[in-house]
């Protein structure tokens, strides 16, 4: 396959896709310009790795993997700020869809309560929410089918508790 018509595959997968790298950065981003940032990052990982996607898995559970440890890895510093490769050398042309301020509003309680876990556990409730089955979670994941159910139902738990403290 050319270099142009591997990136105009690219190009297309990311812009099909893209919905799932917006999610994954509103779990770890609290404003537009970190979201902008890491949606950035994560595409440019994306891409570095693209040639290491085999096929073995669907391609939204690797880019849900690839986002997800990206995120991790830069948000695990405290300083919040990652270092930014600029993609514009790669000339790729992927619109971003617009941000739905009423759905970001709704989500507001709950992402408060999912940003005080961890990072493994908002990585766990992100594809949780996104309604995939334990076994595609369990590989994005890299851990087992019943780690990850037992992982979630200990996470359902601890949200409960944060949204509904004094429910017994």
């Amino acid at each position: 396959m050319s270099e142009e018509s591997k990136k105009i595959e690219f190009t297309k997968l990311i812009e099909e896709n893209q919905g799932i790298v917006h999610k994954v950065c509103r779990i770890y981003t609290d404003d537009a310009m970190a979201h902008n940032d890491l949606f950035q990052e994560i595409v440019l990982q994306l891409w570095k790795s693209y040639d290491s996607f085999k096929g073995d898995s669907k391609f939204s559970t690797w880019m849900y993997r690839v986002g997800i440890n990206t995120a991790i890895t830069l948000y695990r510093k405290k300083s919040r700020k990652p270092r930014i490769d600029r993609l514009d050398d790669h000339h790729f042309h992927i619109q971003s869809e617009e941000r739905d301020e009423n759905v970001e509003f709704q989500i507001k309680m709950l992402k408060k309560a999912i940003n005080q876990l961890n990072d493994i556990e908002r990585a766990l409730v992100l594809l949780y929410l996104e309604e995939l089955p334990y076994k595609e979670i369990a590989q994005t994941m890299g851990i087992t089918e019943v780690n990850a159910r037992v992982k979630m139902n200990r996470i359902k738990k601890k949200l409960k508790t944060m949204l509904n403290p004094y429910r017994p």
